[in-house]
């Protein structure tokens, strides 16, 4: 730079030098989760305390159901892990229940619902929903009047219950 400015030269190249790298990896795997239990304790419950209660339908919605987080289109599924709703050697069969998704309050999914009587084996609930992280599935638990009635009303008073089993599959 002295010699350019005794010369009367004012242009001064710059230098540079670079380096390569030689590879930088992204690795992804496919990533399913479900996360369920927002019922208090994972607890969905029906009061049969009169009569009256026998004779209507009833219906339990609960709001953030379950979350999926997931990297392929995915379907929900849904079975009870026992034949029977028990109680001691007291039984009610699950088919008692019906579960349904709801569209719309705090859902996110957007695949094809169906509602489901509750069975033994994994029943489609919510299928072809698409790629996303923490998708929110609201549901809706209902007994009708007519299998109040007629699955029961006479049973021996009691506390009856059964698990349910909730499982997300990418397609």
């Amino acid at each position: 730079a002295l010699g350019a400015i005794a010369l009367g030269t004012t242009n001064v190249q710059a230098q540079t030098a670079t380096a390569s790298v030689t590879k930088v990896d992204i690795n992804l795997a496919s990533v399913i989760s479900i996360d369920g239990g927002a019922a208090p304790f994972g607890l969905v419950e029906f009061n049969y305390p009169t009569t009256a209660s026998y004779q209507a339908i009833q219906t339990k919605d609960v709001p953030n159901s379950l979350i999926v987080s997931s990297t392929g289109v995915f379907d929900v599924k849904v079975r009870a892990e026992g034949a029977n709703f028990s109680n001691g050697n007291d039984d009610i069969a699950i088919n008692v229940l019906t579960i349904r998704p709801v569209i719309g309050g705090t859902t996110t999914m957007n695949g094809t619902p169906t509602d489901v009587v509750l069975a033994t084996t994994d029943e489609p609930l919510m299928t072809g929903n698409a790629i996303g992280i923490a998708q929110v599935l609201d549901l809706q638990y209902e007994i009708t009047a007519a299998n109040a009635t007629s699955l029961l009303f006479g049973k021996p008073v009691g506390n009856y219950t059964q698990n349910v089993t909730y499982t997300a599959t990418v397609q």
